[in-house]
C-alpha cells in the first residue's frame, strides 16, 4: 500500500513537473518562484525550522552541528537555517571529495550517457556546461547530484587548484525531482546555472555547473570565487537560496558511491 500511495504520488508530481509547471513561460516561472522565497525571508517563517527538523532529520540534534548563515545567534528566518554553516567543517583526508550534499541520481562515462531530448532537440550533458562542454576530455566522469530541500545548500571545491572559467547560462526553472523524468539530468539542461571550472594541481580540470530550480531566490558566489582565484579543496564556492543540483565532469572515476546514494560534501570520491 505505501510503495502504491509513492507511486502515485510521483506520478502526480511527474505531470505537474512536466505538463504544468514545465510548459509555463520562464517569466513565469520566475514570478511565482520570487514570491515562494520570500515566504521564507519573513522573520515568521522562523517557526517552520523546529517541526521540519523533526519532519525530517532522524537525529534529534542535527541542528546542533549548525550555526545561521546570518552571523546571529539564533535564525532569523526559515532561509537563514537552509543556508546554514557548519560549526566544524567536515575533516578532509583525502584529494577529491564530493563538492555537495545530495543524491546521486546520476552517474558514468560522459560519453556514454543517453542523450537528452530538450523541446524537440536531442542534446548532449556536455552541453550542461556550456562554451566548455565541447572540450571536455573523452574518458571524463558525470555525476549529477540533486539537492532536496533537508540538504546542506553549499557547494565547496572539490579539489586544491585555481578557477579557470565562470560562465553565467540564462535558462528556466523547471523541477527538479529526478523522479519526475525519463533522464534525471533534464533540468540541468533546460535551467539558469553557474558554470565554474578548477583546474586541480596535476593540471586537470573539474567542471562544475550550479543549476538553479524553482523557488531559488538566487545562486550566490562566495567572495573568493573569482576568475584565476586559488581554491582549497573543501572550501566554500557558492550558496543556494533554495534549490536544487549540482552536475560535475570529473576526470577520476566515483568508486565509493553508486547511483541511489546520499553523497555528503567532503567524503571522498574514491
Amino acid at each position: 500500500m505505501a510503495a502504491a500511495k509513492l507511486i502515485l504520488k510521483r506520478s502526480v508530481f511527474s505531470f505537474i513537473s512536466i505538463y504544468v509547471w514545465g510548459i509555463m513561460p520562464g517569466r513565469t516561472q520566475r514570478w511565482i518562484s520570487r514570491i515562494y522565497a520570500d515566504v521564507y525571508n519573513k522573520n515568521w517563517s522562523k517557526k517552520l525550522i523546529k517541526p521540519y527538523c523533526k519532519a525530517h532529520y532522524s537525529d534529534p540534534n542535527y541542528i546542533d552541528q549548525f550555526i545561521p548563515a546570518s552571523g546571529a545567534e539564533t535564525y532569523k528566518n526559515f532561509q537563514d537555517f537552509f543556508t546554514r554553516l557548519w560549526k566544524v567543517p567536515p575533516t578532509i583526508k583525502t584529494d577529491h571529495v564530493w563538492a555537495c550534499e545530495g543524491l546521486l541520481c546520476e552517474y558514468g562515462n560522459i560519453d556514454d550517457l543517453n542523450l537528452v531530448r530538450v523541446k524537440g532537440q536531442k542534446r548532449h550533458l556536455r552541453t550542461i556546461f556550456g562554451d566548455a562542454g565541447k572540450d571536455i576530455p573523452e574518458g571524463y566522469y558525470f555525476s549529477n547530484i540533486f539537492l532536496h530541500n533537508n540538504n546542506y545548500h553549499r557547494i565547496h571545491a572539490p579539489v586544491n587548484g585555481k578557477i579557470s572559467r565562470i560562465e553565467h547560462i540564462p535558462g528556466d526553472l523547471v523541477l527538479l525531482r529526478p523522479w519526475a523524468y525519463k533522464n534525471p539530468s533534464l533540468p540541468a539542461l533546460r535551467n539558469e546555472r553557474i558554470n565554474v571550472d578548477i583546474i586541480d594541481e596535476e593540471g586537470k580540470t573539474w567542471y562544475l555547473s550550479i543549476v538553479g530550480g524553482p523557488g531559488v531566490g538566487a545562486i550566490v558566489l562566495g567572495d573568493k570565487t573569482t576568475l584565476g582565484s586559488s581554491v582549497e579543496i573543501g572550501k566554500e564556492i557558492a550558496t543556494f537560496l533554495l534549490g536544487s543540483t549540482c552536475c560535475i565532469a570529473s576526470p577520476i572515476p566515483v568508486t565509493k558511491n553508486k547511483i541511489g546514494d546520499q553523497v555528503l560534501m567532503g567524503e571522498p570520491l574514491q
